[in-house]
């Protein structure tokens, strides 16, 4: 049986723990898809630290672009997947050729198209602050809403997390 947890919040808001801790409650094997770049050496330390967090016991699959590919062809190997974070993928996606809207559609019918397992996805909620002054950030923005909006609408239950405490609105 699948179950599909959507956690979204604001950067630094808790979500990743979150997610993490309720796949550990999870039996069986475990997956991590990270959408993030070693693009600098902080982001570098950033993601060694990240991994040492989750320690052993989780098979990772740092993919910025194409998570919806790891969806149907993992589909069944794992009972917990955690992928952190739609945000950085959906960033990756606009600075790639990629059609971003494509990829969004994608990426819901693999998660509506899943029959087993549990996925838990986190995404930063970015509607919650002011109209960004430039057309590239107000495209991310509005992206980035619907992109969530459809997440949440194909997800058994969803999370935001304000200040390290997540609250449940739908399921």
């Amino acid at each position: 049986m699948k179950k599909i947890v959507f956690v979204t919040g604001g950067a630094r808001s808790g979500k990743s723990s979150f997610a993490l801790r309720e796949a550990l409650k999870v039996c069986g094997k475990k997956a991590f898809i990270a959408t993030a770049e070693a693009t600098d050496n902080e982001m570098k330390e950033r993601i060694e630290r990240h991994r040492q967090d989750r320690g052993d016991g989780w098979t990772t699959y740092e993919e910025p672009l194409k998570i919806a590919e790891i969806l149907r062809d993992r589909q069944g190997d794992y009972q917990a997947l955690v992928i952190d974070c739609l945000t950085l993928w959906l960033s990756n996606v606009m600075q790639s050729p990629l059609d971003a809207n494509a990829e969004v559609e994608d990426l819901v019918s693999s998660l509506e198209g899943l029959s087993e397992g549990r996925v838990f996805i986190v995404s930063n909620e970015v509607g919650m602050g002011i109209v960004p002054e430039n057309e590239l950030a107000r495209r991310f923005r509005d992206l980035a809403g619907r992109l969530n909006q459809r997440v949440a609408a194909a997800s058994d239950e969803v999370y935001v997390t304000f200040s390290g405490i997540p609250v449940r609105i739908k399921g």
